[in-house]
């Protein structure tokens, strides 16, 4: 991975969960849990599709496939409750991801743009101990649209003062990598290479 962004790059943009951390089977949990709670059986299947995808997006993904109603705004919010308060602890660093962030760090223009909620990013930021190392933060409710359409990360390059192709995006799923090329930049699927590279 450092062969890959070592010039020509001045940002780095890593989505959070999936892709700095091994939690997506703990998200799944959580919407698997909420969906329960709401009375029906949840596919967490749907998830690997909509990797990335705010999380109020995903509820109202779930309301047009399952004949259920609820109110997609609450569902998100106790999804995300659920995943802090029992599955938040559980989250494993994606190490080979982790360390070329902490690599970088210093050198290069760090942000995350995740489609999680700000607050239970920021959570499993300092879980992993890089908080600190990430200079802007762009979540959920900084966009009007999230991904896969572009704004969150034209927004994270526009907050750090770097030009879109000037930026290397880390991505786990097709809504990310969609919205890192509708931006006009480079990106590295994490879940396709190895911690070899």
């Amino acid at each position: 991975m450092s062969e890959i962004t070592a010039n020509g790059f001045d940002a780095l943009l890593y989505d959070c969960d999936g892709t700095l951390a091994d939690n997506m089977h703990l998200h799944k949990a959580a919407f698997v849990q909420t969906a329960r709670q709401h009375g029906f059986e949840l596919d967490p299947s749907i998830l690997d599709e909509m990797a990335g995808v705010p999380t109020v997006g995903v509820a109202e993904e779930i309301l047009q496939r399952y004949a259920v109603s609820f109110d997609p705004v609450l569902f998100a919010q106790q999804k995300s409750q659920t995943f802090v308060d029992e599955y938040l602890p559980q989250t494993k660093p994606l190490d080979f991801v982790l360390e070329h962030l902490k690599l970088n760090a210093g050198k290069k223009r760090v942000a995350v743009v995740s489609g999680g909620r700000k607050s239970t990013v920021s959570k499993t930021l300092a879980l992993l101990q890089i908080d600190h190392l990430v200079e802007v933060l762009v979540c959920a409710e900084d966009t009007l649209r999230g991904k896969p359409f572009p704004d969150p990360f034209l927004l994270a390059a526009n907050t750090l003062g770097v030009a879109p192709e000037r930026c290397m995006v880390f991505e786990d799923g097709n809504p990310g990598v969609a919205a890192a090329k509708a931006a006009g930049m480079s990106w590295v699927r994490v879940d396709q290479i190895s911690g070899e590279q």
